[in-house]
């Protein structure tokens, strides 16, 4: 493996970067209100191996909800902020890394410009010593650099990040790592290469993100984390699978396989993730779910769209109203879940909306058109 360039930086008790080992993290699966089950995944990742687990804050019955849970466990502990920035006052105090989204920062108080917004969350992060996270996503890409980029997504993700980049150096805070996600694993290792070319001293956070079920999640997040840590890209990883709550911890358990396999020089062949084949995203079981039959969908949409897995077809399940309808843009077919219904797409264009019973047979339809329309255009 290559050696890291990365700077070190500080998060609770955990080095990241430099030639500190490769921190592996996942994220709590319930709602954060749910402390009873909030604190069961904490545990159960904790028991796993994490180096730091994350969870998501929306309101300020949420941040309740951490003071609480903070007084029963003393991981490390990584708030998404979500498209709630302001909480980050009340947050900092109760957790050792704080996640912004860009996209998301974008849409709240437009009055205020970049800088402005950004200078406040580092002075809430820089009163209690907490590390920042610049988290680019393909789904909610600000609109900005989206618009200078109307034809190249991946450079508008590269942009996004060194814009916050110079941003925080500017203001004189180095404490903060980024991370560059898309759900497709070529995506994950362009963008991520070519940020790393501009600034190899900033740390890294991996993760294909909506990787969807095993064993397919595993094998594309194994494809973007051989091609990336090889090369002394990365500084801490997340492994995103639609799991089961209680079976969380395999994200840890993955995770640290594929590092020991990639530092013994165990290499394995996968899959052409290119235009070929079927290809079902779906994102991990966090807390922004709004309905765990959500994970039993995704497993019925797998085993229903086999008979076309020859086809070069699309179809993403979604289990958030955050990331939902952005990360469903881009697929042939997909369903975005809501907390008692399913939008159906076909990219942009909204089809319907449906209940969990009729969803798949309604997708069925769906999928079966547009083979017949594909090949009718052949």
């Amino acid at each position: 493996m290559k050696t890291r360039t990365s700077r070190e930086i500080q998060v609770g008790r955990i080095k990241i970067g430099g030639q500190n080992p490769i921190a592996v993290q996942s994220m709590a699966a319930t709602r954060t209100q749910d402390l009873e089950g909030t604190l069961r995944q904490i545990r159960i990742l904790e028991g796993a191996g994490a180096d730091l687990i994350r969870i998501a804050l929306d309101s300020q019955k949420d941040v309740e909800a951490l003071r609480k849970l903070r007084q029963e466990t003393d991981a490390v502990l990584v708030v998404d902020l979500q498209e709630s920035y302001r909480l980050a006052e009340e947050l900092a105090p109760l957790v050792q890394k704080i996640r912004y989204n860009p996209g998301h920062l974008h849409h709240h108080e437009k009055q205020k410009s970049k800088k402005d917004k950004v200078a406040w969350i580092v002075e809430q992060a820089s009163r209690h010593g907490c590390a920042l996270r610049v988290g680019v996503n393909c789904g909610s890409i600000d609109p900005e650099w989206l618009e200078r980029f109307p034809d190249n997504d991946e450079e508008a993700i590269v942009q996004s990040a060194l814009e916050h980049c110079r941003i925080l150096d500017d203001l004189g805070f180095k404490n903060y790592l980024v991370s560059l996600k898309d759900s497709d694993p070529a995506k994950v290792i362009s963008i991520n290469r070519r940020f790393h070319s501009l600034r190899p001293d900033v740390p890294i956070h991996l993760g294909v993100t909506e990787a969807g079920l095993p064993p397919e999640g595993i094998i594309k997040t194994r494809v973007a984390f051989e091609q990336l840590v090889s090369q002394g890209i990365g500084d801490t990883i997340r492994v995103s699978l639609t799991v089961p709550f209680e079976q969380k911890g395999d994200e840890i358990k993955v995770g640290r396989e594929i590092l020991k396999d990639i530092e013994e020089g165990r290499f394995r062949s996968v899959p052409d993730f290119g235009d070929k084949k079927l290809n079902i995203i779906s994102c991990p079981s966090c807390s922004r779910v709004e309905n765990e039959k959500f994970v039993e969908l995704a497993i019925q949409v797998k085993e229903m769209a086999q008979y076309a897995k020859e086809h070069a077809i699309t179809i993403a399940v979604m289990g958030c109203r955050v990331n939902g309808p952005g990360e469903t843009d881009g697929a042939d077919l997909g369903l975005w879940c809501a907390p008692t219904y399913v939008n159906l797409k076909k990219k942009e264009e909204q089809i319907g909306t449906f209940s969990y019973e009729e969803i798949l047979p309604r997708l069925k339809v769906e999928l079966d058109r547009l083979i017949l329309t594909r090949a009718s255009n052949h």
